[in-house]
């Protein structure tokens, strides 16, 4: 099992960043209705505590690696080898958690192995691997999705998919452009692949590119209400441990 030398996430840097504002929003919409009634609740990864502030039980454990991440009482260690027995949470939260570690199959394995029979797993994976660049390389990814690879890896460890959703979908065409530009960047640069940083800087937006992105993350938010969206940036999804 390996993890990539990579630190925090860019929210311990920018909690208010727009992405993970927005990211509260649309995760909310997706998955706060498969909590049910659960009371101990597990979020690995909780640098990206911003987004999960919904994800709440009456007994909850936040994990992470880096230290800087975690509130008072959290746990530091790997996803990779979760210090808690079997089936002692009725919800696990990985969000954006999944693609920082190798071999995949471990990871979720790992996560399934603390989830109680009957309980869900709520996961976020950044989509499409046509989409690498610079960015995933520093974060320390290994790897992009789409929605069926996705549901596949989990329904491998033996979970059973209640919904799995594109989302980021509205400004998906200037997500694209932004990662055709930098890839364009790169070659004619002639850079090779970036090495994993500690925090990575997420790239500037003005107050009006800030206001244009809410909204039409709220378009997202409407229709995530009401169906699943066919592409986007980023894949949530809602699994339960047969």
């Amino acid at each position: 099992m390996t993890v990539v030398p990579h630190g925090g996430s860019a929210s311990i840097a920018q909690p208010d960043y727009w992405w993970y504002r927005l990211r509260t929003t649309l995760l909310r919409t997706v998955l706060e209705s498969h909590i049910g009634d659960a009371s101990r609740v597990l979020d690995v990864g909780s640098a990206d505590g911003p987004s999960v502030g919904w994800l709440r039980g009456s007994f909850n454990v936040s994990l992470d690696v880096d230290p800087r991440g975690l509130d008072a009482g959290g746990v530091c260690g790997s996803a990779l080898a979760l210090p808690f027995c079997d089936g002692a949470f009725d919800v696990v939260g990985a969000f954006d958690v999944i693609e920082h570690l190798d071999p995949e199959a471990d990871a979720i394995a790992e996560l399934a192995r603390v989830l109680k029979r009957g309980g869900r797993m709520l996961v976020s994976v950044p989509a499409y691997q046509w989409a690498w660049s610079d960015f995933d390389d520093q974060n320390g990814h290994y790897r992009r999705y789409t929605r069926r690879r996705a549901v596949a890896a989990l329904e491998r460890a033996g979970l059973e998919v209640q919904r799995s959703t594109y989302a980021f979908t509205a400004m998906f065409p200037l997500f694209a452009a932004e990662r055709v530009a930098r890839k364009l960047k790169s070659a004619v640069r002639r850079e090779g692949p970036a090495s994993a940083v500690d925090v990575v800087s997420v790239p500037e937006t003005s107050p009006w590119q800030d206001r244009i992105l809410m909204a039409l993350g709220h378009i997202d938010r409407w229709l995530l209400r009401r169906t699943n969206l066919p592409f986007g940036s980023s894949i949530l999804v809602a699994a339960r441990k047969r």
